[in-house]
């Protein structure tokens, strides 16, 4: 989650539409470091002409894979002093990460200066789950080189506008310096381009990989799917008992992976913004009689019941139907696949313009440390979740992500022994 900080600019040196995209350009930066870095976080400081006097240190102007904006605050103060050396003598430095920032950046610190041509006007600051392997580190240099061209392009027009603003007639000396900024933009335009167009490269090599792994995966996997299917259901007298449960175990294993790489792709769509919102009209009692009856095969012979509990009487409403089927049936499958036995209540509301649920369970629940980051991608409550229960620990962060696609909110409150409570709303159109 993107912790976004403000980043202001006197009018007079840039104007607020040039702020605005300046401040989206640096968050946009911020956040494809945290994501080279494989779930990491950043944080990007940087000096910007007209804005609040210089400081020891340039201000903190983005920072990616905090929870908040206060979270990305004190992880700068903590990572402040490591700084000096890096901007003093314009070079990237490698640092051990301080306890405080957590497992998101223990594998250290990767600190590149924001100069160009000697002129050094911040610092990114990179924390990494693991080591960064030279490929990563061949990206976050492209990365921080295209910001620090950014930021020194601006402070070159900074300085030219203030040469042409006091000197209507320049002389001599002035003439030159005003030759020599000109010619330094339009170099820094040419390299802008480029550096824009290798990532861009990159972003497609990526984007294609994505694709063809989608391609190339799902297409078998259906066929083995279906076929399995056939057999099941066109030799299941001639089968014997354990032909039977190996091809259903096949079945059920082909199945989970198939919604893995989903949920994979979706993740992926999600942050390239590949994944647009398409409201229509959704009945909510349809939508959980669905996601209830896709579990079915989940809950197998567990002796669990699943209770539905609507307003009366519930309306129709206009939101994302897919969506909301797909938020719907992750929440009521981790319930389902963390209670053995007992009751689920699956809770539907509509207050005002929102539509309010809630997934409740007598589960084995979740301890409160884990209640931190269960929303985190690939995490698992514990080293042997793995075997014991199925999955890749995507279902949630997946919930997260299309929740705040859908302008939404989830909490959750959970107590080991005693199960847990999934509650989300989000906004939605009531049809009278």
């Amino acid at each position: 989650m993107a912790a976004e900080l403000n980043t202001q600019a006197a009018p007079a040196v840039t104007p607020p539409s040039r702020a605005d995209e300046l401040a989206a350009a640096l968050r946009s930066a911020a956040a494809r470091g945290a994501e080279l870095a494989g779930g990491g976080i950043a944080l990007l400081f940087a000096e910007i002409p007209g804005a609040e006097a210089p400081a020891p240190l340039p201000p903190l102007r983005a920072a990616a894979g905090f929870e908040s904006p206060g979270a990305a605050r004190a992880a700068a103060n903590a990572v402040g002093p490591s700084l000096f050396d890096v901007i003093e003598q314009d070079r990237v430095h490698v640092a051990d990460s301080p306890a405080s920032l957590g497992e998101t950046a223990s594998g250290g610190l990767w600190i590149a200066p924001l100069g160009f041509d000697g002129r050094v006007h911040g610092a990114l600051v990179i924390g990494c789950p693991t080591p960064p392997d030279e490929d990563t580190r061949r990206a976050l240099e492209l990365l921080s080189r295209s910001v620090a061209v950014r930021l020194d392009h601006l402070h070159l027009a900074d300085r030219l506008a203030q040469l042409t603003r006091s000197e209507p007639e320049p002389g001599a000396d002035e003439n030159d310096e005003i030759l020599k900024l000109s010619e330094a933009l339009f170099a820094q335009d040419i390299e802008l381009l480029r550096n824009n167009e290798k990532l861009g490269k990159v972003e497609k090599l990526k984007n294609d990989f994505i694709e063809k792994m989608s391609r190339e995966l799902r297409t078998p996997l259906n066929s083995i799917i279906e076929a399995i299917i056939s057999v099941l259901a066109g030799e299941n007298e001639h089968l014997s008992d354990g032909a039977k449960s190996g091809l259903r175990q096949a079945l059920d294993d082909g199945t989970s992976f198939l919604r893995t790489l989903q949920n994979i792709l979706d993740l992926w769509k999600i942050k390239q913004g590949e994944l647009p919102l398409e409201a229509q009209e959704v009945n909510i009692r349809e939508v959980v009689e669905e996601a209830i009856f896709s579990v079915q095969d989940a809950i197998g012979d567990k002796d669990l019941v699943i209770h539905r509990d609507f307003q009366e009487p519930l309306p129709k409403l206009r939101t994302d139907l897919a969506k909301v089927n797909h938020v719907l049936f992750l929440l009521l499958d981790n319930a389902v696949k963390f209670t053995p036995h007992g009751r689920i209540d699956i809770v539907a509301r509509v207050r005002g313009d929102r539509l309010i649920c809630e997934i409740k369970d007598s589960g084995i629940g979740i301890c409160p440390d884990d209640q931190q980051v269960i929303f985190d991608e690939f995490y698992q409550v514990d080293e042997l979740a793995s075997t014991k229960y199925t999955g890749s620990g995507l279902g949630l962060a997946l919930v997260r992500d299309l929740l705040v696609l859908l302008d939404g909110e989830i909490e959750l409150s959970s107590e080991v022994g005693y199960g847990s409570t999934f509650r989300f709303d989000i906004p939605v159109q009531v049809i009278a």
